[in-house]
């Protein structure tokens, strides 16, 4: 049945004609950053706190700098890897070059999850902040019945019973990313480099009117849950990374990606880091961590209880409408790109491979991450959503370094970015993701074992068809 699961596809050449099926280069390497910081920025750190503050009080700091860790060590193996295939598809191309067709599509399958669950997930997010800010500025809520889906979360599963018929404002903002991208990755760049640039500097007001109520007596006990509440922190703050190899999905429209890929995703990680320690002692600053349950946790809360100032509540809340949108335009933007990528391979309908011939921009592609991707918005709670994203985004953080490990063996070449300390960089990569993977449950293990299991019969009865004629094809054509 799966005939082809270890078949390898060829290193690219560098030196061929670009073909219709390539993507154009146009966008450099300020731009390439602030993808990353875009699409990494803002999901985190105006969920996590809530979540993770209660489980490892002031440490949490701690457990940031424990996820960002991890991110580092994945982030130089991307930076070697991509600088080397500059190709679009990410990890699930460089999985297929080193690795074989079977286990690229089983990273693709990680890499839906990664971009399309976590895109619906910050939809929902996008939605509650929208309808707070709505609250604070005028005093009116979005009605519950367009604002909250009809499953409600039981246990780690579903039920029926929600408040609401469908979550519009979380299909809505899906919409307008979907139009945004159709106009173009440029045009897109362009925009989420605004706003990135206006949330950024919404997140460092933030800090800046902490410091007015600052108290040290607020990290005392420092490690009031112990080690284990650092590690399972950590483990959800993983969340708050992902995002970092939106760098590599645009390798094939970077310009220069051999310089420039490396040092966006560089540059991005610490910009990322930066930002979320400084938000993290912030808030604990401002609020003893046993404060931090609930909405209690959402920033605009914290800043409006220590400054009794509407504006600057109102300024921070608008900050997260614009953090979350642009995270949900590049959720959009990676898997549009991992769709055209399989396509172009034949795994996917042929028709997906299409670039229009105006925008430059895989149409069918981009239509179909939108149109995956509002149902789970709009009738699903984030915490379902959620559960499922960290472990898939970490096999494919594993299967990246196994890539930079083969790629070695097989090109043995001194140009572009290399990973110091090699072997042991990658090596430690994969530890440190399968110490986070530890950390998550027996159920979450179970549904991603079953969404493999799908993706395998999918490739077994439709994918490797397809990848087998188009290879047939080609094959008639270089002849």
């Amino acid at each position: 049945m799966f005939y082809r699961f270890f078949h390898k596809k060829p290193l690219p050449n560098p030196s061929s004609a670009p073909t219709k099926q390539q993507l154009p280069r146009t966008i450099g390497l300020a731009q390439l950053t602030l993808i990353g910081v875009g699409s990494t920025l803002g999901t985190g750190i105006f969920f996590a706190m809530a979540e993770t503050v209660p489980l490892a009080g002031p440490a949490v700091i701690v457990s940031f700098l424990l996820a960002a860790l991890t991110a580092g060590l994945t982030a130089l193996c991307y930076a070697e890897v991509s600088s080397a295939l500059p190709v679009s598809g990410a990890s699930y191309t460089y999985t297929y070059i080193t690795m074989g067709e079977g286990a690229a599509v089983m990273v693709a399958a990680c890499l839906l999850l990664e971009w399309g669950i976590a895109g619906a997930a910050v939809a929902v997010g996008w939605s509650a902040y929208l309808n707070q800010l709505i609250e604070m500025v005028i005093g009116w809520t979005i009605p519950e019945m367009w604002r909250e889906p009809p499953f409600l979360k039981n246990g780690e599963g579903l039920e029926a019973g929600g408040a609401g018929v469908v979550n519009l404002p979380a299909i809505v903002v899906v919409a307008l990313c979907t139009l945004l991208l159709l106009r173009g990755s440029r045009e897109s760049a362009r925009l989420n480099a605004l706003l990135t640039i206006t949330k950024v500097s919404i997140l460092l007001l933030f800090v800046a009117m902490s410091l007015t109520v600052f108290r040290a007596e607020h990290f005392a006990p420092f490690l009031p849950f112990g080690i284990t509440g650092v590690s399972t922190a950590a483990a959800i703050i993983f969340f708050s990374f992902v995002g970092l190899d939106s760098v590599v999905n645009a390798s094939e429209e970077a310009i220069n990606p051999q310089r420039n890929i490396p040092r966006a995703i560089t540059a991005a990680l610490v910009i990322v880091t930066s930002v979320y320690v400084l938000v993290a002692v912030s808030s604990l600053g401002v609020q003893a961590y046993d404060q931090f349950m609930g909405i209690n946790g959402a920033l605009p809360a914290i800043l409006l209880r220590a400054t009794e100032s509407r504006v600057t509540s109102i300024v921070l809340a608008t900050g997260a409408v614009i953090s979350i949108f642009s995270v949900t335009l590049l959720t959009l933007f990676g898997q549009a790109r991992i769709y055209f990528a399989m396509a172009r391979d034949g795994l996917l309908p042929v028709r997906l491979a299409n670039i229009d011939a105006k925008t430059h921009c895989p149409r069918a592609s981009t239509l179909l991450a939108g149109i995956a991707i509002m149902p789970l918005a709009g009738f699903l709670p984030s915490h379902v959503l959620w559960a499922m994203v960290s472990l898939g985004t970490l096999m494919v953080f594993i299967a990246v370094a196994l890539s930079l490990i083969l790629l070695r063996q097989r090109r043995q070449t001194e140009s572009g970015f290399r990973v110091p300390f090699y072997p042991a960089t990658p090596i430690v990569s994969i530890a440190a993701c399968i110490y986070l993977i530890a950390n998550l449950s027996g159920t979450v293990f179970t549904l991603f074992a079953v969404w493999l299991t799908l993706a395998l019969l999918f490739y077994g009865l439709f994918g490797q068809r397809g990848a087998h004629q188009l290879a047939r094809h080609q094959g008639r054509m270089a002849t």
